[in-house]
């Protein structure tokens, strides 16, 4: 099935949008599996939830560049052009062959392919190897050049958009000098295609990306989620938000080798969800306790200090986090997110749609939290929290 085809039997069950939240789209790194994402997103837009805040870090990045950067009316028109680009290249003659056997046997080959060349709009091997090449080159720290993609989004992508500010937007990269954090937000400053390039750099297959005097890796080195980032800069906003990840934090221990890598990837790139949550409510909990205590004291037993404070836990917000995390196939394995075929990429892309529209059915989920809450967390695949 082709992205644009999957849809909700039953339609009555998709919501409108609900002025009372901001809705924000959250998009960890992956690669290949970016095009869940792209699911995901068709299915918020056909649902009328378009996102007043979207964030990313690396394929996320890329994927809330594409979103951000085109009017409601393009942005599934515009991923989908991204990601037929650069799934474009044949990998197997004929159709997609069936039965898990043969198919990791197709995705492997996939998976060689994209390592010896590249993939078309997205990245191509250097023509020296970077073992080779002289010390402070320009091909000297990285295997693969990703000129190809900087092209793509300068086709696909509006800055001048982006930088409009209609919709809030932020893409995290690292400090290769400094080894911190940083994210680029154009509510601090202009975004352009270097922003979101440096936060696709991930090395050693990516080159990393000068910006000012700074040079930037892929953000997911550090962090592969940027939720803290979005709740950090809520505000007073009630938002819901669709946290969407790649690697699920939980998995099976592995029996062999090629479980050990797939694993070691995935404890390494999920997000840390539960720990950002539990910090938000323990300190939500905090302010709530706070704002408790100075109640009971009259106005004027209070410093100018606090009273400010009294005013400013008046109102707190309320966050709602839907989180969609990929669940991989019986047949992928520690290559998938580098394994972009054409086939992968369309199951990829119908089960963002599915899951989406899953998670989108239980209307009770997208209701405001408790206020002694603060912050809840639902998740289609473990509905039991």
């Amino acid at each position: 099935m082709s992205p644009g085809r999957a849809a909700p039997d039953d339609q009555t069950t998709r919501p409108a949008h609900d002025d009372r939240f901001k809705i924000g789209l959250v998009l960890q790194g992956g690669g290949a599996l970016g095009a869940y994402q792209a699911g995901v997103y068709q299915a918020l837009h056909e649902a009328g939830l378009e996102p007043d805040w979207v964030t990313g870090v690396s394929i996320g990045g890329i994927n809330a560049a594409l979103i951000a950067g085109n009017h409601p009316e393009k942005r599934v028109p515009r991923l989908r052009e991204f990601w037929e680009q650069v799934t474009s290249r044949k990998v197997w003659i004929g159709e997609t062959p069936g039965g898990d056997g043969i198919r990791k046997l197709h995705n492997a080959w996939s998976s060689l392919l994209t390592s010896t060349m590249g993939q078309p709009g997205f990245f191509r091997p250097r023509v020296t190897n970077p073992w080779l090449a002289g010390r402070g080159g320009s091909g000297a720290t990285s295997f693969y050049d990703s000129g190809p993609l900087g092209r793509t989004l300068r086709t696909l992508v509006d800055y001048d958009l982006i930088n409009e500010q209609a919709i809030r937007f932020a893409v995290g990269a690292v400090n290769v000098g400094s080894g911190n954090f940083t994210y680029f937000d154009n509510a601090d400053g202009p975004i352009t295609c270097d922003h979101i390039l440096a936060s696709a750099a991930l090395p050693p297959a990516m080159p990393m990306v000068r910006i000012g005097d700074n040079h930037y890796w892929d953000g997911g080195m550090v962090s592969n989620t940027p939720l803290q980032h979005l709740l950090d800069h809520a505000g007073e906003n009630n938002m819901l938000v669709f946290q969407v990840d790649l690697f699920s934090a939980r998995g099976p221990i592995p029996r062999d080798m090629f479980d050990v890598q797939a694993r070691t990837k995935e404890i390494q790139y999920s997000s840390r969800t539960r720990l950002t949550t539990d910090h938000y409510m323990q300190l939500h909990r905090a302010k709530v306790r706070m704002r408790k205590l100075l109640a009971k004291i009259p106005d004027d037993k209070l410093s100018p200090k606090e009273r400010a404070l009294k005013n400013e836990l008046a109102f707190l917000p309320k966050i709602n986090i839907l989180h969609l995390i990929y669940q991989e196939a019986s047949y992928e394995g520690q290559t998938r997110d580098f394994e972009f075929s054409k086939a992968s990429m369309l199951e990829h892309w119908d089960a963002g749609m599915r899951d989406t529209n899953q998670t989108l059915s239980h209307r009770d989920w997208l209701s405001l939290p408790a206020d002694e809450a603060g912050v809840v967390v639902h998740d289609a695949h473990r509905p039991e929290g």
